[in-house]
């Protein structure tokens, strides 16, 4: 069992305020991935749970035992909290071969060298090393020096693994890879992780929760695809998806039945089961519409008079997908998403198929969300006939 409660935590470095009033709970077996911006907190975060730093306030439990309580200045040391940790810097014995430095930890713990031999080489060739078991770290490349600290914290099977940033000296195909090994190392042993990325590619495909940061605080916690269909808030919605989120700003009239929003894109209908408790009963405001790229459907003729007429600004065929930078009317410009090898000629005209159902909708005072994307799951459950498009 590893369940991690971070209570009231503040941590100062000097007069910067770095974690604000943190309160957290990992589960046993998550795999939470701490994201977010350079300087948001998150690695701070991970050094406070790890025991490398002291909190200021607050109080931290592992499984129910309290290991940090700053009021009484009790913080139990890093050797009594059952974790391995890994870090951007690799901390690799220099004078010993890539086999001892992952075995280094067994040989303490006195385990048979029958069984160090046998998980070794399992974790050397889980990540894809095991032929430079008998170099020394100098003979290999940052990436593979990485992938030595990653085994060498695996190989103990800890109940609670936290990795920073640990796949950032590696290229993009072994990147992706290590994700995939990492995401089954999870499924297979069940060890609680606690990981540290700004990468949302990383932290949407590996995670089980995800805990965004900004400037010390924490924007939202949910689940990968919670977040992306519904962040919380506009900076949420910003930094979660690639390409990022398109947002039209509109004018809202508020009724009992829902909303009528309008903007460029034209009228659209909300009806009030798909609202959160952040939208006004009565009134006008305005409001910011967040469409994913996605979400939009390029069509050549239209279809419905529903859909929108715009103009092709620019084209950038990728082979597996097709980015389209299209303008309707003279200001508003969106990005759209299409899946395989498409061409489109510069300002060609081409319309929009837009669904209200799969878009959120913020209010631009706030910034907080006022209307679910009823294709995700907790749009679903409110009205789960919802059309999908």
């Amino acid at each position: 069992m590893s369940k991690i409660e971070l209570k009231e935590i503040d941590k100062f470095y000097g007069k910067n305020h770095v974690l604000k009033n943190l309160n957290l709970t990992i589960d046993d077996g998550d795999f939470m991935t701490l994201l977010g911006p350079s300087g948001c907190g998150k690695t701070t975060t991970l050094r406070v749970v790890s025991g490398l730093e002291r909190p200021q306030n607050g109080f931290i439990y592992i499984d129910g035992k309290e290991i940090v309580n700053a009021k009484e200045a009790h913080f139990a040391p890093p050797s009594e909290r059952n974790l391995n940790l890994v870090f951007q810097s690799y901390a690799l014995w220099p004078h010993m071969t890539v086999f001892d430095n992952v075995a280094f930890g067994l040989k303490i713990k006195k385990t048979d060298p029958a069984e160090i031999k046998r998980k070794v080489k399992s974790a050397l060739e889980r990540l894809q090393i095991g032929e430079f078991e008998k170099r020394y770290p100098s003979e290999l490349s940052g990436g593979q020096q990485q992938r030595v600290a990653i085994a060498r914290a695996i190989v103990s099977e800890p109940k609670l693994l936290l990795l920073d940033e640990p796949l950032s000296n590696l290229d993009a195909k072994l990147r992706v890879d290590m994700r995939s090994e990492l995401k089954r190392l999870h499924h297979e042993t069940g060890t609680t992780i606690i990981y540290v990325t700004h990468d949302q590619v990383e932290a949407l495909t590996m995670s089980t929760k995800i805990a965004l940061f900004r400037t010390g605080e924490l924007v939202q916690v949910s689940e990968p695809l919670d977040l992306y269909d519904n962040p919380n808030d506009l900076y949420a919605a910003d930094f979660i998806g690639n390409p990022s989120i398109n947002f039209v700003d509109a004018d809202a009239e508020y009724t009992s039945d829902g909303m009528t929003v309008k903007s460029p894109l034209g009228t659209m209908e909300l009806p009030r089961k798909y609202m959160t408790e952040n939208a006004a009963r009565t009134g006008t405001g305005k409001v910011v519409l967040g469409i994913r790229p996605e979400q939009v459907i390029l069509l050549k003729e239209p279809v419905t008079e529903k859909n929108v007429e715009a103009k092709v600004y620019s084209s950038m065929p990728a082979g597996s997908e097709t980015l389209v930078d299209v303008r309707v009317g003279t200001g508003t410009q969106l990005t759209i998403k299409e899946i395989g090898s498409a061409r489109y000629k510069t300002d060609e005209k081409v319309y929009l198929n837009i669904s209200t159902h799969r878009m959120n909708v913020f209010d631009k005072e706030t910034g907080k969300l006022i209307k679910l994307s009823v294709e995700s799951d907790i749009g679903r459950s409110l009205n789960p006939d919802a059309p999908r498009f």
